[in-house]
């Protein structure tokens, strides 16, 4: 619909005069008509010349081409809508599934939305253009010979209008109070008239609520997509660390043990051998931060062995006491296992470092096809989801756990006073399985 403004503003004139709707209604109407003047010789041509040459097989191009000129004229004119504020419109069409122009076109033609804008392109071409041109003609002509009819009366000849004829300088003056009179009123009526107008624009060149829906559900389906394929490529580099890093370092630290070993027995090779030891901790060390950076991407843990084994895990490498308790009868699916997991290692961290809690607890389990997480802790509180800012303290972390799990559907409720304790809930809808 249109902006509510336009109409409490038509509903009190003494307000409309002093708003901007006096101009707004006029402006879209002439710039519309302007627009289509400029179309319609375009469009008539377009239509003979595909007409004419259907038989050479040109035709059928040419008048796709026609058809297709209802998208930019439909760009066009939600754009034009925010004269009357209406919008901003979203574009009702999908994109191609693939690159190129045959895919586009296919698209294209196939959507309802494409043939609603070159119903409203015919509409203002033609019917709406031949009434336009009428109406707002017959009005401007008026306004003008009232205003200026002194003007054209100088030389004391009268001067027809409809069915009047003004004689005279006083009945010239009269005319142009009148003309003035007739410039506030007409400037009304535009206006209305233009309300009308984007009333029926908006109706014809917005996404319907079915379109919206399908929209949804795409980007609902292209979000899971995309963090399923991130999830799997998580556990492909971390499998690739494992084997391959991992291993190499760990057979690195056992040959640098063997030369320690033999160091030790040769005369004279105690430098050699102190040197061996700091290659050996160094070796360690890298092993130590590899493992961890493993663990960061996706442990193994959670792989082979599922969200109970893993989250025991984590429990156990926190510094606060943490009890788990942590039972599900199958496993869910690896990207909800992940989003699960990370966003207990979050919570955990967010309890160790910000809420000054002295335990914390993890309770795992599913229930009524949902996998519900609970993390809470005896800190002082007063967690929320807040916007990442300048003045954004604690909560911001909570904004990336629910952005993780909307991917999922999932929904995360915080229950955190000032003074604690805190408990937060994470819900993901999935499946278990029993792999």
């Amino acid at each position: 619909m249109t902006h509510p403004g336009v109409w409490r503003a038509l509903a009190r004139p003494h307000r409309w005069l002093a708003s901007s709707w006096p101009w707004r209604g006029p402006v879209y109407l002439l710039s519309g008509l302007l627009l289509n003047l400029a179309a319609l010789p375009g469009l008539v041509f377009g239509v003979l010349l595909g007409v004419g040459t259907a038989p050479i097989g040109l035709g059928l191009v040419i008048l796709t081409g026609v058809v297709l000129v209802g998208v930019p004229a439909g760009m066009l004119e939600r754009r034009r809508l925010r004269l009357m504020r209406v919008g901003p419109i979203p574009s009702p069409h999908t994109r191609p599934p693939a690159p190129g122009l045959m895919s586009w076109l296919r698209t294209r033609l196939r959507e309802a939305a494409t043939w609603r804008e070159l119903a409203h392109a015919l509409l203002n071409a033609i019917p709406l253009l031949v009434f336009d041109l009428m109406f707002i003609g017959n009005l401007l002509t008026a306004v003008i010979v009232l205003l200026f009819a002194p003007l054209i009366t100088r030389d004391g000849g009268p001067l027809p209008f409809y069915d009047v004829t003004l004689t005279g300088t006083a009945q010239a003056w009269l005319a142009t109070a009148a003309g003035v009179v007739l410039t506030v009123a007409s400037a009304y009526v535009l206006t209305l008239y233009a309300a009308a107008r984007a009333v029926l624009a908006r109706a014809l060149l917005a996404p319907r609520e079915r379109e919206t829906a399908e929209a949804v559900e795409r980007l609902i389906g292209s979000r899971a997509r995309l963090a399923h394929s991130f999830d799997a490529e998580r556990r492909r580099i971390e499998r690739d660390l494992h084997d391959g890093a991992q291993q190499q370092l760990t057979g690195l630290a056992s040959t640098i043990g063997l030369a320690r070993l033999q160091s030790a027995a040769l005369p004279g090779a105690e430098d050699l051998t102190e040197r061996l030891d700091r290659a050996a901790d160094q070796v360690t060390d890298a092993l130590g931060a590899l493992r961890e950076t493993v663990r960061g991407i996706h442990p193994r843990l959670l792989t082979d062995r599922g969200l109970p084994a893993a989250v025991h895990a984590v429990a156990d490498r926190s510094r606060l006491p943490v009890t788990v308790d942590a039972e599900l009868p199958g496993r869910p699916e690896p990207a909800v296992e992940a989003a699960a997991y990370f966003a207990v290692c979050e919570l955990l961290g967010n309890a160790t470092e910000h809420a000054r809690a002295t335990r914390a607890l993890v309770r795992v389990r599913f229930e009524n096809e949902r996998l519900v997480v609970v993390v809470g802790d005896d800190g002082h509180g007063g967690a929320r989801v807040v916007e990442p800012g300048p003045d954004a303290e604690r909560g911001t972390g909570l904004i990336g756990i629910t952005d993780r799990l909307a991917v999922h559907d999932g929904e995360v409720t915080v229950s955190s006073p000032h003074g604690g304790p805190t408990e937060i809930t994470l819900e993901i809808p999935c499946r278990l399985t029993s792999r």
